[in-house]
C-alpha cells in the first residue's frame, strides 16, 4: 500500500542529510540546484538510498517546482519505520 510523505527540500546545501526540525517537518538537504529537475532527481535518489528501495518505488506527486514536496512511496513500511530510517527526532542523518 503506497504511503505519502511531505518533505521540505533544501537545495544547494553542499550536503545530503535528513532532519526532523522543531516543527516536526521532515527536511532533506541536497547538493543539486533546482534546475531542469536535478533537485527532484537527487531527492528521489537520496530517499531510495536511505530506505534501501528502488528509485522507481518513489514518485513526486506534488510540488515539482516547490520546496515542499509530496512523495508517494510504494513500499510495505509504516510511516514510523520510514522516519526511523530517514532520521527520527531532531537527530541529523548523514547520507554517505
Amino acid at each position: 500500500m503506497p504511503l505519502c510523505i511531505q518533505i521540505k527540500v533544501v537545495v544547494q546545501s553542499g550536503r545530503q542529510l535528513f532532519i526532523v526540525d522543531k516543527s516536526a517537518q521532515l527536511k532533506c538537504f541536497i547538493k543539486s540546484a533546482p534546475q531542469k529537475g536535478k533537485a527532484n532527481k537527487e531527492c528521489i535518489e537520496v530517499i531510495a538510498k536511505r530506505l534501501g528501495i528502488a528509485k522507481g518505488s518513489i514518485e513526486i506527486v506534488a510540488g515539482f517546482t516547490s520546496r515542499k514536496k509530496l512523495c508517494k512511496l510504494h513500499v510495505d513500511m509504516s510511516y514510523d519505520q520510514i522516519l526511523g530510517l530517514l532520521g527520527s527526532g531532531t537527530q541529523q542523518t548523514i547520507i554517505k
